[in-house]
């Protein structure tokens, strides 16, 4: 299972620019009443190494699935419903990527007349909340009925959900609110879109807008929350996500960036996401796994196969560096650099693991 993202922001954003920026798709605009999905590899030049070690003729990376839907208009969601609808398409998502324009060109239509993102990011957010706010109604009016039941711990758990409420209804998102352990879990199940982690797309024209005073602000605004941001000229990353995966870099380099909309997009999210990168080996090929940092084995070991979590024994570990310094497994156990880890170990960033375990 790899990374899942959903994409958000204002009706004329760029949002389906950026959505074909990063995933290739050629998506057409469209009228407000679906959604676009893709699915892509993320691009790790460690897996190609191992598979040469290795000599397995399958390499299988991790993926990212990108989910873009309709712009959101103020209002919508609490008016029409119409935006709580769309929602519902990113509610298990990873991260909300939330694309903001940063340019100003009035022969391009925009939801306002004038380009403020502080404004825009407040919308939008205020759309999420409204829909959080909507979900969390409900489940108060389950617990409430579960306490006078007289059922064991629900009349704490409604009194979280009352919290996370009224300061949604303040209009604080739920990232936002400093939440404890039990609160987090007493609103678990809601899937909150405005609790998600949220990497901001700032929408450019050209090279050149990079440091105008929108981007600055939106910027500001990220370092604020916390938040992770990443600029991308839309239109031209788009156009050169059509070309040969041969040509495309050259463009790149025309444009003055070293990577494609995607890589950057990739790397900021699994460092806002605490995100790392494992790999296993057979026969036959070697796979990429994602797990969160911080992990412990057999919580990545469930990554490959549920089987793994439930019946786990031990994990024998190698590092990617060891084992690209001595060319080969033998080499490096032989050198003593294996490790043999248990349940608390935590998976590391390259590691190439094998996990032991016992069949249900």
């Amino acid at each position: 299972m790899g990374l899942n993202c959903g994409l958000v922001g204002l009706p004329s954003c760029g949002k389906t620019t950026i959505y074909n920026a990063i995933t290739s798709a050629g998506a057409r605009s469209y009228d407000g009443a679906k959604m676009n999905r893709s699915v892509i590899d993320v691009p790790d030049p460690r897996i190609e190494a191992l598979a040469e070690i290795y000599r397995v003729s399958r390499a299988v990376p991790t993926t990212l699935e990108v989910v873009d839907i309709p712009g959101l208009k103020a209002g919508s969601t609490a008016k029409t419903g119409h935006g709580t609808k769309l929602l519902l398409h990113i509610k298990d998502v990873d991260a909300v990527l939330h694309v903001v324009r940063c340019f100003e060109d009035e022969s391009v239509p925009f939801e306002h007349l004038t380009i403020d993102p502080v404004r825009d990011v407040e919308t939008v957010d205020i759309e999420l909340m409204v829909a959080d706010s909507q979900t969390v109604e409900r489940k108060i009016d389950r617990l409430a009925k579960r306490v006078r039941a007289g059922e064991k711990g629900a009349a704490q758990e409604l009194v979280d959900c009352q919290k996370v409420l009224a300061t949604l209804n303040e209009g604080v998102p739920a990232r936002r609110q400093g939440l404890n352990a039990h609160e987090v879990a007493a609103i678990y199940d809601c899937h909150l879109v405005s609790l998600k982690p949220v990497l901001y797309i700032a929408n450019l024209q050209t090279s050149a807008d990079a440091e105008n005073r929108h981007v600055k602000a939106l910027q500001v605004l990220a370092d604020v929350e916390g938040a992770g941001m990443i600029t991308v000229c839309g239109r031209d990353e788009a156009d050169i996500s059509q070309l040969d995966p041969e040509d495309r870099q050259e463009f790149l380099i025309e444009l003055g960036m070293e990577e494609s909309s995607m890589e950057r997009l990739i790397r900021a999210a699994y460092r806002i996401l605490g995100l790392v990168s494992f790999f296993t080996v057979n026969e036959k090929e070697i796979h990429a796994w994602t797990c969160r940092k911080g992990d412990r084995a057999p919580i990545a070991a469930g990554k490959v196969h549920t089987d793994m979590e439930k019946g786990f024994i031990r994990m024998e570990v190698i590092r990617y560096e060891d084992l690209i310094e001595l060319k080969s497994e033998s080499a490096v156990v032989k050198a003593g650099r294996q490790r043999v880890e248990g349940k608390a170990y935590e998976v590391r960033d390259g590691d190439i693991v094998f996990v032991r375990f016992s069949p249900p």
